[in-house]
């Protein structure tokens, strides 16, 4: 800021002499250094020379960014330490501040030699004041102008710099859509020889999105293209500098996204959906061991939510904006999984990219990896896995460069390790430095409680993606949903809920009738009990939904269902009744 004032130095010295016309005294200007840079009558003499010696109104006036207005130089207090202070030459002095950006870059200080220039002064003071004061803001704003203009050229260096070395794509339009800066990756990616520049450009939104780019047609020349990017617009008042279309090709955006690992959605404990006592404790397991970086060890049966509890875990910890890779160990071919977890040098073995490729280790660096169904790893990678666990360090395939390893480990499984380790198919050592943290999800067949809430989540997601009018669920579906053993757990339930919406009349309701074949057949023939006694009221409730099911869900049909289990309508009702208050 200091260089302001002397970058315009011509200007100023043009207002200083203004000044010095229209109130017919000395004038001087200096920046914020107390460097003279203009002056007149008695200040002439003394133009690019350093006053900081004696200025030391003006140094107060820097401190303060205020003006100041001293009738008696010499006596003053802010002259007690001014060498000329006996023998002062000035009778009036006025010191105004030169403001740009709310500092102060410079002085406008006037003096008057004798009385007469005093009085003169004196009586029109504040219209001099004013003047004075506008005259501070033209020289502001004109060095404002200049520190702008200055900016605005090195923004455009650095830009032109910056954007050709970028892989993306990058066209800088007009207001008139016309290319007026673009780099070397998007001549190649569009296939255009010869000059770009002035080439009108038709951007139209297609409508989709993949991953984090929008795609685009861009007409240019007659030809279309489709590319995948993302528009910013510059505004300031450049024509020349309108928008800005960051772009790539959208076959190469296809590979890339091929290339990586998970579309992993970013949930949390609250979509844990259950109030049993296990997820309770489950939810309250999470948040405790989410801030730790302690590895991870999620167990349950299939379907019941590993993957679930993972994220949860992430995004309920510091690591929550950084990566969360997963992979899951037992659809990817034995050949290939030591590949994906640590990635490979170019020319590693045949049949690679021979660009090389990132394993997921590294592409999650400072965040999460998930190993899903660790249980089936080969041996010979767990021996490898244990090893990047205790040192934190791994080596890419044909490579000897050590990469450090910052992320934190979750691991699942359906299986019992413990039986896999007695039958030598899963290594010992490995299993204790995953097994830091336990946790483990219990099947849905523990906590029956969770059915109710399940069904509900599950049934609003499926109304309104398939947009159907929904009026509610029966008592009797209810209790089959309840009474089923869900060997499939809350993957099973959900595909049973998502059959049931789509199974629904336009009464909207949730009916027997809805249900899968084989859970009706499955609850009615009593294939979920166990061997064990069943309770009266149990034996009472199948047999009256056996009875519901065989007739239509009419009045007609309950009083048959009623004669068929020899009871009374009214009684029934009220055991009906009974089930929909438990």
């Amino acid at each position: 800021m200091a260089e302001l004032l002397r970058n315009i130095q011509d200007t100023v010295a043009r207002y200083a002499a203004i000044i010095s016309r229209v109130l017919d005294v000395s004038v001087e200007i200096v920046d914020g250094n107390l460097f003279r840079l203009a002056g007149t009558g008695m200040f002439a003499p003394g133009v690019n020379r350093d006053m900081s010696s004696e200025g030391f109104v003006y140094r107060h006036v820097l401190q303060t960014r205020k003006r100041q207005v001293i009738s008696d130089p010499g006596n003053d207090p802010l002259c007690t330490h001014c060498q000329h202070q006996n023998h002062c030459l000035e009778k009036f002095e006025i010191s105004t501040p030169i403001l740009c950006d709310g500092q102060v870059i410079g002085i406008i200080g006037l003096a008057c030699q004798n009385e007469e220039e005093k009085l003169r002064l004196e009586r029109k003071l504040d219209d001099y004041l004013d003047f004075l004061d506008q005259i501070s803001d033209f020289i502001g704003i004109k060095a404002h102008e200049q520190l702008e203009a200055a900016h605005n050229r090195a923004m455009i260096s650095m830009l032109d710099s910056v954007i050709n070395k970028v892989d993306q794509g990058v066209l800088i339009l007009g207001e008139e859509g016309e290319i007026t800066t673009f780099n070397e990756s998007a001549r190649q990616q569009l296939h255009l020889g010869g000059g770009l520049l002035g080439r009108p450009v038709g951007i139209a939104f297609t409508g989709d999105t993949l991953g984090n780019a929008k795609e685009y047609k861009l007409a240019i020349d007659g030809t279309s293209r489709t590319v995948m990017g993302e528009i910013f617009s510059i505004g300031g008042s450049d024509p020349h500098y309108a928008t800005v279309l960051l772009f790539t090709d959208s076959k190469k955006l296809h590979s890339q996204l091929y290339e990586m690992t998970s579309t992993v959605s970013s949930l949390g404990c609250q979509h844990i959906i259950g109030t049993s006592e296990q997820i309770v404790q489950l939810k309250l397991d999470i948040h405790k061991v989410a801030r730790s970086s302690s590895t991870v060890l999620i167990t349950g049966e299939s379907g019941t939510g590993k993957e679930l509890v993972a994220t949860a875990i992430w995004q309920d910890s510091e690591r929550k904006n950084q990566r969360f890779v997963a992979i899951n160990c037992a659809a990817i071919p034995e050949s290939l999984l030591e590949s994906e977890l640590f990635g490979y040098v170019k020319g590693a073995f045949t049949g690679a990219d021979p660009n090389g490729k990132i394993g997921k280790f590294e592409l999650a660096q400072g965040g999460v990896i998930f190993l899903d169904e660790i249980g089936d790893m080969p041996l010979h990678l767990q021996v490898k896995l244990l090893r990047v666990i205790q040192e934190r360090k791994l080596m890419r395939i044909g490579s000897n460069q050590v990469i450090p390893v910052n992320v934190r480990i979750i691991a699942a499984t359906n299986k019992d390790l413990r039986q896999m380790i007695e039958e030598r198919k899963f290594r010992e050592d490995l299993y204790y430095r995953l097994n830091v943290i336990p946790l483990h999800i219990p099947p849905l067949r523990e906590r029956k409680e969770d059915i109710d809430s399940l069904v509900q989540f599950f049934t609003e997601r499926y109304v309104r993606l398939f947009d159907k009018y929904y009026a509610g669920i029966d008592e009797q579906t209810m209790w089959y949903l309840r009474e089923h053993r869900w060997a499939g757990n809350i993957r099973e339930l959900e595909n049973a809920v998502e059959f049931m919406v789509n199974m629904m009349e336009e009464d909207g309701r949730l009916t027997v009738s809805t249900l899968p074949k084989e859970i009706r057949e499955a609850v009615g023939s009593g294939q979920n009990r166990s061997p064990d006694v069943m309770t009266l009221r149990e034996l009472e409730r199948r047999e009256i939904a056996k009875a519901l099911q065989r007739h239509p869900a009419t009045t007609e049909g309950k009083r048959q269902a009623a004669k068929e289990l020899g009871i009374s309508m009214a009684t029934l009702y009220r055991k009906l009744e009974q089930e929909e208050n438990l």
